[in-house]
C-alpha cells in the first residue's frame, strides 16, 4: 500500500497503481485475523479516496473500478479470515480432545516399579496427532512388575480403538491373573470379542520380580519373563555395554489370530540384573528407513542409552531415530526403556541372621 501511494505521488495517475491498493486488505485476510483485515481495508479504501480526489479520478471509470475493487477484497478477506479462524478453533478442539484421550488410552507410565525404572517415548505417524496404534503400560502387581508393548494392525481410530480394548484387557488382567501366559490368554479373549477379518495385534509382555516393592537383588538372581506375540524381540543391554535381541524360543502368531487347537506363545525368562536395562518398541523404530532405503540399526546405537537418566537417554535415541529417517516417520514409533534400579544399597543383614 506503501509502495502504491508513493508510485502515484510521483510517477502520477498515469502509471494505473490505484488497483493494486486491494493487496493490503487481501494479504491481511490471509495471515490475520478480521479486525485487522478490516482496519487495513478501511486504511486501503480511504487511501484510495484520497488518491481518487488527488488525481481527479473519481469521476472516472478508473477511480471507481480502483474503489470496488479494494472495497469487495476487503469484504472477501474478512470472510476468509472468520472462515480461518472458525477452523482454528475447531483444529485446536480436536488437538485438546486428542490431548485427553491420550491421557486416558496411554497414561503417564511411573518412573519407578517395583526394581525398575522406566522411561518411555512414543511418536504418531498421523501429522498433528497425539496418539495411534502402538500402545504400552507397565503396572506393578502382586505377582510382580508387568509391562505390555504392542502394536496394532493399521493406523486411524480403528487402530486407537482396538489398542483401547488391549490395554483396559491388560490392566485388569495384570492384578487378576498369575502367570503372564493367563494374562495373554485374557488379551486373546478380549480381542476375539472385537477384533473382525484378519486384524492382529502384536504385542510382547514382560514380568520381573516378585512383587510391587522394590528388590535390588541382594543375595537373589533377578530375572525377566517374556511373552511374546509375533512382536520385535526386545534389546537388552547388559551392564558391561554388550547388547542382543532377546528372540522368543519359538515363533508364535499375534494377538487376534490364535486358531482352534493353536497353542499360544510359551514364556522364557532370562537374567536381568542390576545395571541392565531392557529396551522394548514397535516396527515403527526397527524398520525406519532413511533416504537411502536402509533400516535404522538399532542394535548398533545402544550406547545411546548410556546416560544416567533413563529419560534422557531415550531421548537421545529418538533424535537419532528421527536424524536417521531424514524426516517425519512412515509409522508409530513407541519405545519403553525399563532398568533394574542398582542405586539402592544391599541392607545389612538382621542381627539374628548374624552367626
Amino acid at each position: 500500500m506503501v509502495v502504491v501511494v508513493v508510485v502515484d505521488l510521483t510517477a502520477g495517475a498515469g502509471v494505473g497503481f490505484l488497483p493494486l491498493m486491494s493487496l493490503g486488505p487481501a494479504f491481511a485476510g490471509l495471515v490475520g485475523g478480521w479486525r485487522r483485515t478490516a482496519w487495513i481495508g478501511s486504511l486501503a479504501l480511504a487511501l484510495t479516496v484520497g488518491l481518487g480526489v488527488y488525481d481527479d479520478l473519481l469521476a472516472h471509470r478508473r477511480g471507481i473500478t480502483a474503489l470496488v475493487s479494494v472495497a469487495g477484497v476487503t469484504v472477501a478477506g474478512l470472510v476468509a479470515a472468520v472462515m480461518r479462524q472458525q477452523r482454528e478453533e475447531e483444529l485446536a478442539s480436536v488437538r485438546s480432545i486428542a490431548e485427553v484421550a491420550q491421557r486416558v488410552l496411554l497414561r503417564p507410565v511411573p518412573l519407578a516399579a517395583g526394581s525398575l525404572r522406566v522411561a518411555v517415548s512414543y511418536t504418531s505417524a498421523v501429522a498433528d496427532a497425539r496418539i495411534g496404534g502402538d500402545l504400552y503400560e507397565v503396572v506393578a502387581t502382586p505377582y510382580g512388575v508387568r509391562t505390555i508393548v504392542g502394536d496394532v494392525q493399521g493406523k486411524g481410530l480403528e487402530a486407537v480403538e482396538t489398542a483401547a480394548v488391549v490395554l483396559g484387557a491388560f490392566r485388569e488382567a495384570a492384578y487378576d491373573e498369575p502367570t503372564l501366559t493367563a494374562v495373554g490368554e485374557r488379551l486373546e479373549h478380549a480381542l476375539e470379542r472385537h477384533l473382525t477379518a484378519e486384524k492382529f495385534v502384536t504385542a510382547v509382555l514382560a514380568e520381573s520380580g516378585t512383587g510391587p516393592e522394590p528388590d535390588p537383588g541382594c543375595g537373589s538372581e533377578p530375572s525377566m519373563t517374556l511373552l511374546n506375540y509375533g512382536h520385535p524381540a526386545p534389546l537388552v543391554v547388559r551392564r558391561d555395554g554388550t547388547a542382543a535381541f532377546l528372540a522368543p524360543p519359538e515363533r508364535a502368531l499375534p494377538l487376534g489370530l490364535a486358531l482352534h487347537g493353536v497353542k499360544g506363545p510359551h514364556p522364557h525368562t532370562v537374567d536381568f540384573a542390576a545395571g541392565d536395562q531392557m529396551l522394548f518398541y514397535t516396527d515403527g523404530v526397527s524398520e525406519a528407513r532413511d533416504p537411502e532405503d536402509r533400516f535404522y540399526p538399532l542394535e548398533q546405537r545402544a550406547a545411546l542409552l548410556r546416560d544416567r537418566d533413563p529419560e534422557a537417554a531415550v531421548e537421545a535415541l529418538r533424535q537419532d531415530l528421527v536424524a536417521h529417517t531424514q524426516g517425519p516417520p512412515h509409522d508409530d514409533a513407541a519405545m519403553l526403556l525399563v532398568r533394574y534400579r542398582s542405586d539402592e544399597p544391599c541392607p545389612p543383614p538382621a542381627p539374628d541372621a548374624v552367626r
